[in-house]
Order: C-alpha cells, then sequence, then structure tokens
C-alpha cells in the first residue's frame, strides 16, 4: 500500500483524479460515502471516508464524487448509507474492493470506477455451499493473463480504456465468457466478434478494450458461452461530454445476470436415519448412503438436526437436540463402533451384533442405545487408547480443538463424579478457571484415563463426520447443518463463560403457530453487550467449528438475533415475558395517559369469584394453601408460592401428602392461570418501567377496567409489540448477525417463522439471509395457505418441518381445514379424499418444487407419501417434535432402511421426475456403459432432458440498492 500520511489530498503535478459512481436508490435523510484503506478515504474511520453527491440520470440516481491520489495508488474500499451525521445505516456486503492505477498512468490523467452495489446475495455464489460443493468444477479454471493495450494508448488521443469486470461462478471448462454490445470492438452484437474476457480467479472474468469517444454511448450484455445472453435489459455505459474525458473507466458490473439457480433437498434428523449398519440410532457414516440416494433422487442437499452432545440429565431428556451440553463437541450417540478399529476382538462383534438386533425397534431407545455404545467404546478404548492417542492424526485434531475439548471432558468427568450436570453443585470446581481445568486433566492425575477417553471419542466422532462430510462434496451434495438459538442452562459454555448469559433469565417464544400460550425453553438469555466486548468470539467460534463438516446451515429461531423473548428464570410457561432488548412503558408514559394505580395492572388480578369459579368445591383449600387476603374481596399469592416454579413445587409437596382433591396438573394449569391474569409486567431490574403482557387483552383484569384504560393499554400494547421497538431491533440485528456470516463462508438459512416483526425480512436480505416458508404458516396475516408459485426467491420451500406434524398428519387430523385446502388450493369443490393418498401427496411437493424459492428441501417423510406401501404406518407416528410439550421425547426412527430406499426405483423416479420437471439443478450421477466405462451424466437445468458434459447453472442478480428493476424468466 502506499503511504498517504503526508498526503492530504490536495492535486500535485503528479496527481490522478479518481472518480467514484454508484447508482443507488437512498431514502429521504440518507446519503452515500465511500471509506477506505488510505488516509484520503479516512482509514476505514467512517467519519472522514468521502461524502458522495447525488444526481438523476433518467430513472437512476446516481451518487459520485472523486480523489486526487498518486499514480502508484493502490488500496481497498467500501460504499455506505449513512445518515446526516455520517452515521452507519446500511454497508455493503462482501469482500472490500481494490483499487490499484494501471501501470504507466501518467499525472493528471481521470480514472472513473463505476460500481454496484454489494448486497448480501451478491456473496452467495462465494459461499463454500456453491464454491466448493456445486460450482466446485468451476473454481479449478486456469487463471489467464490479459493481453496489455497500453501502447496502443499511448498512440491514441481521445482513447479511452474500458476494463470490463463480471462475475460468473459457474463456468465450465472450455467455455469463454464475451462481452457484445452496439461497437466494433464488441462485435456489433455478434458473438464471435466480440470481445473475449479473460479468467481472473474467484470467479471473476475481465477484459480491456480501447474505445474512441465516439463509440459512447454503448450498450451491451454479457454472453456465458453456449450463446447463453444473459437475462434483463442491456447495460449501458455513457461519459459526460461537458467534463474531461477520462483516461480509464473500471466497470464492476457484478454478477452475470443468468436465469435463477434453483436446488432440492431433502430434511431428517441424524437420529432418524435407519441403515442396515446402525446401532439403534442413525450414525454419522449413515450419511454417506443418504448422500448417495440424494444423489439418485435429484437432491443437491441433506438436511440435518443439530448434532452436538446434549448429555446433561443421564436420561432421555437428552434427546432433545437443541440444548446443547456443548455447542462445539459432537453427540457420542451417532458413533459407529464398529468403526473403532481394523482389530475388534470377535467378543465385541458379536456383542455388537446382539446389541444391533435388541436396539432396532420403532423408535430410538435413547438411553439404552448411548449406554451400550459407549460400553462396548470403552472396551475398545483399553485395547487400542495408546495407539490412537499417540498417532499424528490425533495429535493434529488435539492441537486444533484442545481450547474446548479440555473443559469438555472436565466438565463431563465432574458432571459424572458429582452425579449431576448443575455446576453450581460442584463445590470448589463451581467457578471454572484454566488452572483447575489443567489440574484435573493432567497426565499425573488417577482419573487420566477417563479424561482421554473423552478426547478418544470425539476424535473418532471427527473422523467419521468428516469423512461422511467430504464423501457429500465430492458427490456435490451439501450438507446442512443447525445452529440451536441457545445452550442449556447446565452446560459447558455456561460454566466456562458465565458472563456470557443472563442466568437470572429463560429465553422462549411468545404464542405463535408452534403454540398458543407460548413457549419456555428454559435456556439463560445471551449478554449480548458482554458478547460485543471481543466481536463476538464466541458465536464466530461455533461457526468455524461448524464450517469443519457443514458448507450450510440452518439458524435456528433467527428472530432472536433481532430480539429474544425473555422470561424470568422462575418460569415454567412462556407467556409473562418480555421482548430483550426493548424500549418499555415508562411509569411517566402511562400517567400521561392516565393510568396511575399500578399495582392493580401489576398484580395477579384474583377475585373471590375467580377462585369459586375455577376449583369449585375446593376453593377454600386453594386459599388458604396459596392466596392471603388483600382488599375488597382480592386475593394475593403467598409468598412462598408467587412463581411458577414454587406452586409447581408446593403442589408436588401437598400431592406427596395425598391432600389434593383433584388432579396435580389440573390445579397447576389453574393456578398459573391466576398468576398470569395481569395486565402490565414490572421491569425486575427497574420498577418505573412496564411491558405488556402478551394477548392482554384476553385476561379478566383487563376487562374488569374502565373503557378509557382498555383503550390506552391496547394503544400502547400495539405500539409496543408492532412499531416502537423496529429500529432498535433492526440495529441490534445488524450488530450481531454479520458476525456470524463473517466467521464462515458457509451458505447461511434462517428460521424466520412466527411472530415476525417488519424490519426482518428487509434485514435478511440485504445481508443474503434465505428464509424459509411453510405453505400452513404463511407470513402473509390474510392467507390460511401460503401460495408457493408467490415465494421470494430468497428462501427455503418446505410443505413441513420437524415443529410441526408432516404433511400425511396435517391433511388427516382436520377435516374442514382439508376441505378448504382442497377448494382453494387444489381448486375443487369435490369432496377430498380423507387420507394424504399419493395424489395429494404429489401435488403438494409438486407445488413446491415448481416454486421460484432458491430451494426445496422436503421432509423424508413427505417423500415416502409418494408411494402407498409406506403409509402404513400411522401419520401421527412420523411426527418429530411436539412444540406444545417441553419434554417430548424425541425419538422418531425412519420405518425403512436406506438401503431398500436406494432400491426403489419406482419411489427415485418418481421424486426425479418432480425435480427434472421443475427445473431445478441436480447432482451428476455416474453411470456406467455397456462397455463398463465410466460417465458422468449432468441434468441440464431447466430442461427435461440429460446432456453429458454440461450443467448450465446460474444466480439471480440480487437487486437491494440497485435503482432499476431487472425481469427474470423463470
Amino acid at each position: 500500500m502506499a503511504n498517504l500520511g503526508l498526503f492530504s489530498g490536495t492535486k500535485t503535478a503528479k496527481s490522478v483524479n479518481v472518480s467514484f459512481r454508484l447508482p443507488y436508490y437512498t431514502q429521504w435523510g440518507q446519503s452515500l460515502l465511500v471509506c477506505g484503506s488510505e488516509p484520503v478515504l479516512g482509514s476505514w474511520d467512517v467519519k472522514k471516508g468521502l461524502l458522495l453527491s447525488p444526481v438523476h440520470q433518467g430513472e437512476e440516481l446516481i451518487w459520485s464524487g472523486s480523489i486526487s491520489v498518486p499514480s502508484e495508488f493502490s488500496g481497498e474500499y467500501s460504499y455506505y448509507v449513512v445518515d446526516d451525521k455520517k452515521s452507519v445505516l446500511r454497508w455493503e456486503m462482501g469482500k472490500k474492493r481494490k483499487l490499484v492505477l494501471p501501470k504507466g498512468i501518467n499525472g493528471g490523467e481521470h480514472v472513473e470506477l463505476h460500481d454496484l452495489w454489494q448486497a448480501g446475495g451478491d456473496a452467495i455464489p462465494f459461499r463454500s455451499a456453491f464454491k466448493d460443493v456445486i460450482f466446485r468444477r468451476s473454481w479449478g479454471l486456469n487463471i489467464e493473463r490479459p493481453p496489455g493495450i497500453q501502447n496502443k494508448l499511448d498512440k491514441e488521443v481521445d482513447a479511452v480504456v474500458v476494463h470490463f469486470k463480471i462475475c460468473c461462478p459457474n463456468v465450465e471448462e472450455e467455455t469463454s465468457v464475451y462481452v457484445i454490445g452496439s461497437t466494433a470492438k464488441l462485435g456489433q452484437w455478434k458473438v464471435q466478434d466480440g470481445l473475449k474476457l479473460n479468467y481472473a480467479g474467484d470467479s471473476v472474468w475481465q477484459a480491456d478494450a480501447l474505445m474512441q469517444k465516439g463509440d459512447f454511448p454503448i450498450k451491451y450484455p454479457f454472453e456465458g458461452g453456449n450463446f447463453s445472453l444473459e437475462t434483463g435489459a442491456h447495460r449501458d455505459l455513457s461519459i459526460d461530454s461537458s467534463k474531461v474525458l477520462p483516461r480509464y473507466i473500471f466497470l464492476s458490473d457484478g454478477m452475470m445476470r443468468e436465469m435463477p439457480w434453483r436446488g432440492a433437498g431433502v430434511a431428517l434428523p441424524m437420529f432418524s436415519v435407519r441403515s442396515e449398519a446402525d446401532l439403534g440410532v442413525g450414525e454419522f457414516l449413515d450419511l454417506k448412503l443418504l448422500v448417495d440416494w440424494a444423489v439418485l433422487s435429484g437432491f443437491h442437499l441433506v438436511q440435518l438436526l443439530p448434532i452436538n452432545d446434549t448429555s446433561v440429565h443421564g436420561m432421555w431428556w437428552d434427546s432433545y437436540p437443541y440444548s446443547s451440553l456443548s455447542v462445539f463437541a459432537l453427540h457420542p450417540l451417532y458413533l459407529r463402533v464398529e468403526a473403532l478399529s481394523e482389530n475388534l476382538p470377535e467378543t465385541i462383534k458379536k456383542e455388537i451384533q446382539e446389541a444391533r438386533e435388541q436396539l432396532d425397534g420403532k423408535d430410538v431407545d435413547y438411553e439404552a442405545t448411548l449406554a451400550t455404545k459407549l460400553s462396548i467404546a470403552k472396551k475398545v478404548f483399553v485395547q487400542e487408547k495408546d495407539l490412537i492417542l499417540n498417532s499424528r492424526s490425533f495429535q493434529k485434531y488435539f492441537s486444533e480443538n484442545e481450547q474446548w475439548l479440555k473443559p469438555y471432558a472436565a466438565f463431563c468427568f465432574l458432571r459424572d463424579f458429582f452425579e449431576t450436570s448443575d455446576h453450581s453443585q460442584w463445590g470448589r470446581f463451581s467457578c471454572f478457571t484454566e488452572k483447575k481445568v489443567e489440574k484435573l486433566v493432567s497426565k499425573d492425575s488417577l482419573h487420566h484415563d477417563i479424561i482421554r477417553f473423552h478426547y478418544y471419542i470425539q476424535f473418532h466422532l471427527h473422523t467419521q463426520l468428516t469423512e461422511a462430510a467430504e464423501y457429500a462434496r465430492k458427490k456435490g451434495v451439501i450438507l446442512k447443518g443447525d445452529l440451536p438459538i441457545g445452550v442449556d442452562r447446565n452446560s459447558v459454555d455456561t460454566w466456562v463463560y458465565p458472563n456470557l448469559f443472563r442466568m437470572n433469565t429463560s429465553t422462549g417464544a411468545p404464542p405463535d403457530y408452534f403454540d398458543k400460550n407460548g413457549q419456555n425453553w428454559g435456556f439463560p438469555t445471551y449478554n449480548w453487550e458482554e458478547m460485543s466486548k471481543d466481536n463476538y468470539a464466541w458465536w464466530r467460534a461455533r461457526l468455524t467449528q461448524m464450517a469443519k463438516y457443514f458448507t450450510a446451515y440452518r439458524i435456528d429461531h433467527i428472530l432472536g438475533f433481532f430480539r429474544i423473548w425473555e422470561l424470568p428464570e422462575h418460569a415454567m410457561t412462556g407467556l409473562i415475558g418480555k421482548f430483550r432488548p426493548s424500549i418499555p412503558l415508562s411509569k411517566e408514559e402511562l400517567e400521561r395517559e392516565g393510568i396511575w394505580d399500578f399495582d392493580r395492572l401489576s398484580l395477579p388480578y384474583i377475585r373471590q369469584e375467580f377462585v369459586q369459579e375455577r376449583f369449585g368445591a375446593s376453593w377454600t383449600f386453594i386459599v388458604s394453601n396459596f392466596l392471603n387476603y388483600y382488599q375488597k374481596g382480592r386475593y394475593v399469592f403467598k409468598e412462598d408460592c408467587d412463581t411458577e416454579k414454587k406452586i409447581a413445587s408446593k403442589l408436588k409437596m401437598l400431592a406427596e401428602k395425598s391432600m389434593l382433591l383433584e388432579s396435580e396438573d389440573k390445579i397447576r394449569r389453574d393456578l398459573f392461570d391466576l398468576l398470569k391474569n395481569i395486565v402490565l409486567i414490572r421491569d425486575p431490574e427497574d420498577e418505573s418501567k412496564f411491558y405488556p403482557r402478551f394477548n392482554l387483552e384476553d385476561t379478566s383484569s383487563f376487562q374488569d377496567l374502565d373503557d378509557h384504560s382498555k383503550n390506552v393499554l391496547k394503544r400502547l400494547y400495539y405500539d409496543y409489540y408492532f412499531h416502537r421497538q423496529e429500529n432498535l431491533w433492526r440495529q441490534n440485528a445488524l450488530k450481531t448477525l454479520p458476525a456470524l456470516l463473517d466467521s464462515s463462508d458457509m451458505l447461511a438459512c434462517g428460521e424466520d417463522l412466527g411472530l415476525i416483526p417488519a424490519c426482518v425480512h428487509p434485514v435478511m436480505q440485504e445481508l443474503g439471509l434465505i428464509g424459509l416458508r411453510i405453505q400452513r404458516m404463511p407470513s402473509e396475516p390474510d392467507l390460511e395457505f401460503g401460495i408457493p408459485s408467490q415465494y421470494n426467491y430468497m428462501t427455503v420451500c418446505a410443505p413441513s418441518c420437524h415443529d410441526c406434524s408432516t404433511l400425511r398428519a396435517w391433511w388427516e387430523e382436520d377435516e374442514e381445514r382439508r376441505c378448504r385446502y382442497f377448494k382453494s388450493v387444489v381448486g375443487s369443490d369435490g369432496i377430498p379424499p380423507s387420507r394424504c393418498v399419493p395424489e395429494i401427496a404429489h401435488f403438494v411437493l409438486r407445488q413446491h418444487v415448481e416454486a421460484p424459492s432458491m430451494w426445496a428441501i422436503f421432509p423424508l417423510q413427505d417423500l415416502l407419501a409418494l408411494k402407498e406401501e409406506y403409509t402404513t404406518r400411522p401419520a401421527a407416528e412420523e411426527t418429530i417434535n411436539d412444540p406444545t410439550n417441553p419434554k417430548h421425547y424425541w425419538r422418531y426412527r425412519v420405518h425403512v432402511t436406506l438401503e431398500s430406499l436406494m432400491n426403489d426405483k419406482e419411489l427415485i423416479s418418481s421424486i426425479k421426475g418432480l425435480v427434472r420437471g421443475s427445473g431445478r439443478s441436480q447432482p451428476s450421477v455416474e453411470e456406467t456403459d455397456e462397455q463398463g466405462n465410466q460417465e458422468t451424466i449432468v441434468m441440464i437445468t431447466g430442461k427435461h432432458q440429460a446432456a453429458k458434459g454440461q450443467e448450465k447453472i446460474s444466480f439471480e442478480k440480487q437487486l437491494t440498492g440497485v435503482p432499476r428493476p431487472e425481469t427474470y424468466v423463470l
């Protein structure tokens, strides 16, 4: 980089004038600014950057500005949207732009940079899912050296060097990229005479053309080989004849505009996979067979649920995959014990075979399966520990992972020693220090083999998952992981990093599609302020670890990065919460509106008639044990039962003494309802701040208020939940989400279902995040069923997901809804079949696979509904999770093996026909011809036939910030 420390920007005899030009529509009060690495551009201090000026040119708003620099200048820069105080409102995504002036440029000459705003979607082809998997052949092209034209330029007086640059992420070998246009230098619209571009690496193609002043204005598109002209209106280039003629024009034309690339995939939890080789549960090495089936079926993606260790309670509660014991450790459940050694004794082989037969049940037996695997693994460990742990491959793994591996192994030892994961019960080990951990894991300790066993298991899990991940990449299949929003309260992470979590709170979700009463997940909420101090290092480490195995990932409950539903730690249900961060209602604000009686609104409103109505003849028993008389026929809860956890504890004690006249569950629900009969929630950290209770109009506390109070509180309720927080939540997401996206090159998708604030989708579009669309959970408030043909390109569409019933179960569980769907979506006034017959499944799947969404990802259960013989199992048994049950047992197993599915040519043909007919891309399939030779068959996107050696795949140009809309034909 040139040292410009003494350069102030004033012109000198040798200075070069560099001007920036960018089309971008801003809102009122916004401006565009360019900031870069050198002092003349602010040294990455946006406040000192170059503010650009706007001017309308036709339908475009063009922002421009200029600087003077030495002829040897080089540096990096980016564009920013700022307010009138130069505070950043938005910034470009992707890599920093590079500016290197041409060699031989003379002082006093002018250089123009014609750029396009880099939106989040522009970075998608550079994510590992496409770069290393889908487009992997394109990224192996040789870099070409462009021919020089400097000598020609020196001889021309009114000539301009135009540098064309375009990103084409999927260009096959022996395929060329051209720019053609209206001038002779661009072939006058003839491809064979056009300007051939040279490959510059990183999917960028570029070339220089010497243009005369009379050649302008120029209209031009790019051509990507095989005579496939880019879509949309022609690009144009003009010069301002009233100004000094530029000597160089650098065109950064973004992405080549082609038909949007679309793919399909299958979703299945790791534990649900069934193969002939597994031991009671799906295993990492089973993924190779699942990938083979995906390729045959035309799928480019396999999606899993979280696979981290969840061994917190030592029982089936740990089947919940979103409650991590460690966000770095893999789950021993998915270990293939047979692959631990090539020299297993016959006794262990026999034990494995017997266990395989015993555990081959309809569902996963979580406790028995995990115990069996760990028991067998310990026997192999005794035999091979020194061989493995002294190997070069283990030493490499250990050195790369010891920062989390040592605390994890120490935690597991202490958990088993104290018989609890609650580290507050561990005495002097309750507070984590590196010194304590080093002592626990030292080679001199008596329990060192226990520590080493945990190392051994994690090493083999890593090895087996890595093998499966590499296999998927080579087959052109993306392995998509899942990033849980929370961690277990009693986890390695809360032990090692307690300052990153608010342990006196719990996370959950307000009432939505999944649970009308709200959810309480029990995870501690994040301390984002503390996390920001090291630029979210914990999050970045999580993503770096995931990227070792996955090339795409799903961000669970992405709304949590905008705001999280926070509950007090003593809550057991999910209704009485508030959003963090959020702007509360102040005492002064309420008083200005005539609201004064804060105790009346924030304490449970319990009148005697309510108690009598709910509890009948036993109401006096309830009063004497749980309530105190307050005033005017009202009661309050006793201090020993004024929270949900206290009520549950007291009820359990009374039940043990056989003192309850009704069922414990019913009394608990009724008492919880009384406790939640409030209008405002007082902030425990500031008594002058309040939050409106969710669905406050449903409470008798609200219904007994006067009309003025009702109207005021309704207005403030809607303001709190739907208006006043939008800018705050947007700013919060723009602080946290970029740290995740920048920490790996995986393709990021966000689960954006539920109560969606207005700011969420614009931010996701801005950052290039792919959303989720489930037809039965439309984001449009006026629709009962989503319309797949109208989905946005930047989405994943699916007929169901793990958090709801399968397609078959949904169809069969509600007759009235089934009839409405049949009429409004299928378009029939007839009576729909009561069962989800294969024809119905085919119709629904076809709707989704033909949607404009980038991805159509189908749960395997929904795909099996295409064939009658796979629908004999009751549909309800195929549900993975019931969100209304916090203690749901996650144990679903597919009732057919992967080997059987591989041999089912009829099902494969049906699925592949849907994918092929939709025009979605399909992975190449190696087939053997009659002479026994291997050949690669690659499906052409948008065609209905296969062609050898070609695959035409493209991306939609994302238009965030670009002033003129483009038209795309699907």
